[in-house]
């Protein structure tokens, strides 16, 4: 069981990108905006990401690096920080999934998983 002094909480919503992708050269654009929520007792500051992006045809590339679109935010109990960023892949349908790694206001270091979320050119699943 998580201990509850640690407990950080990400939504996602993704949005495909026909404006920016160009489906005949195989460039498929996607936005995400996501929500990383401190549900847990103590402020929290995000230091780092880890993405694990995998397209349709199976290549996985992993992204790192430091905060989130170049901020290091302090996020309060009960606060969230909303952001949105992108990525393009060479197929319709891909997912990404992840961490940050989160560091307590004690000095405790943990890790927020983001769970899997698929990006998918609309009509591109059944």
């Amino acid at each position: 069981m998580s201990d509850p002094r640690y407990q950080i909480d990400v939504s996602v919503v993704t949005r495909y990108l026909t404006e920016q992708s160009q489906p005949d050269q195989q460039r498929f654009a996607f936005a995400y905006t996501i929500t990383v929520k401190n549900n847990g007792e103590l402020p929290a500051k995000l230091l780092s990401r880890h993405w694990v992006i995998t397209d349709g045809d199976g290549h996985v590339e992993e992204v790192r690096g430091a905060g989130v679109v170049g901020q290091q935010p302090l996020i309060g109990v009960g606060q969230s920080h909303t952001y949105s960023s992108g990525t393009v892949m060479t197929s319709q349908v891909g997912t990404m999934q992840g961490s940050y790694e989160m560091k307590a206001e004690d000095g405790k270091l943990f890790d927020a998983v983001i769970a899997p979320f698929r990006l998918a050119v609309p009509g591109a699943l059944h």
